[in-house]
């Protein structure tokens, strides 16, 4: 079975491009930051890399997702697969690849939340998301027409 799940903060805005050919699709290619647990001291007792940058790849509407609402330093979770792959570049030498291809991608923090102590120093600065179409004042969203209140789970 191949499954990751991953939560860190974006290293940087992700960088979306678009598909050629008949349907256009977003390829949003980001990096996380991830802390690693139980951070190891090196030999001459300092913490060395704390953290691992994961490449990520989000097709499609989750990479419209991404270059819509993900920004340098905000914290996501991530779920999805491990793909390697190779090429070989300019100068003739064989570069291999790991990334995790999306198959869920969300925030990880509450929107007022600042990054706090488990910031990161990547300068987040929140900013509200969209309220849907349908909301009203109280933040919660209108039933529509024609639904029996009796096939609701709440009174």
């Amino acid at each position: 079975m191949n499954r990751v799940i991953l939560m860190g903060r974006l290293t940087r805005d992700p960088e979306v491009r678009y598909s050629q050919g008949e349907r256009s699709m977003a390829i949003a290619r980001y990096t996380l930051a991830v802390d690693r647990r139980g951070r190891a001291r090196n030999q001459d007792g300092d913490q060395g890399q704390t953290a691992d940058f994961i490449n990520i790849v989000a097709f499609d509407r989750a990479g419209e997702f991404a270059e819509k609402y993900f920004r340098q330093g905000m914290r996501v979770l991530v779920s999805g697969r491990i793909q390697t792959g190779s090429y070989t570049n300019r100068e003739g030498q064989r570069v291999y690849t790991t990334e995790v291809i999306v198959d869920d991608q969300e925030f990880a923090d509450s929107k007022n939340a600042g990054g706090g102590d488990s910031g990161g120093g990547y300068g987040y600065q929140p900013t509200s998301r969209p309220a849907p179409s349908s909301a009203i004042g109280d933040g919660f969203m209108n039933i529509p027409d024609g639904v029996e209140d009796e096939g609701l789970p709440f009174n």
